[in-house]
């Protein structure tokens, strides 16, 4: 657990951040159409509060399901590389390539494919959350050592038996990881594919604020959807601790 002591610093630091920021601009008298000043900011979210946090309703919404989709798929996918030698080197480098491609040469094909709903988003946030968790589930599913597995071979263990009492705990500690840095991901992937065609959301907001240079509200909205993103990551990390509870995460 995160004690007080350490919630602090990153207090600490948002403060001295906040105080340098409104400083610098009181300094440069910056017009807020360039770069709005955290007052400037401050204001905008009380006055938007609703509409922000319904739009980071919907973008967490399409993150998360996206989230669970690439997730599943990516620890399925290393099951299917760790039992056929055969299917990773058949599949892997197209999954490489996949993580390859630019998420903004994704976005238009994904709204011309599934539409300017919801569909598209999930599609996007689950294929940025895809690749880290099947990097990692390989590995996790592989890093049972071999003494283990002669053991439970020599006491004719199944390979479903092998894999629920051996393989898939000793993953967890490579999987976690992974699934943390997922939830970061699929928040991006979810915003970006906002910006190329949506109604709502994170992304879309964002862009439909800076048609009418209101940069204030484009910052709120920035800050409104990373605050999510970070509660997203801690929710995960927070679940890790009860699952993997024999190994020190911090």
């Amino acid at each position: 657990m995160h004690s007080k002591k350490d919630l602090m610093y990153p207090i600490v630091t948002f403060f001295m951040i906040v105080g340098i920021w409104q400083l610098i601009d009181f300094l440069l008298n910056i017009k807020e159409v360039i770069f709005p000043s955290p007052i400037e900011i401050y204001q905008s979210i009380i006055e938007n509060y609703n509409v922000l946090l319904k739009h980071t309703s919907i973008t967490m919404v399409e993150s998360v399901l996206g989230f669970i989709i690439g997730a599943s798929l990516g620890v399925a996918c290393g099951i299917l590389f760790v039992y056929s030698s055969k299917s990773k080197k058949s599949l892997y480098p197209y999954a490489i390539a996949l993580k390859a491609t630019p998420l903004y040469a994704l976005a238009p094909l994904l709204v011309l494919w599934f539409g300017n709903g919801i569909m598209s988003k999930i599609v996007m946030s689950a294929m940025v959350a895809f690749f880290p968790v099947l990097v990692n589930a390989v590995k996790g599913f592989s890093s049972a050592d071999q003494e283990s597995l002669d053991l439970f071979k020599s006491l004719s263990a199944s390979k479903l038996v092998t894999f629920s009492k051996l393989r898939f705990p000793s993953s967890l500690p490579y999987i976690f990881p992974a699934l943390k840095t997922a939830t970061t991901l699929a928040v991006v992937g979810a915003t970006i594919a906002e910006f190329t065609g949506a109604s709502s959301g994170i992304g879309h907001l964002i862009v439909n604020s800076s048609y009418y240079l209101d940069t204030s509200i484009m910052f709120a909205g920035i800050i409104f959807i990373s605050i999510a993103g970070v509660l997203f990551f801690y929710f995960v990390e927070f679940i890790e601790r009860r699952v993997v509870f024999w190994q020190n995460t911090d």
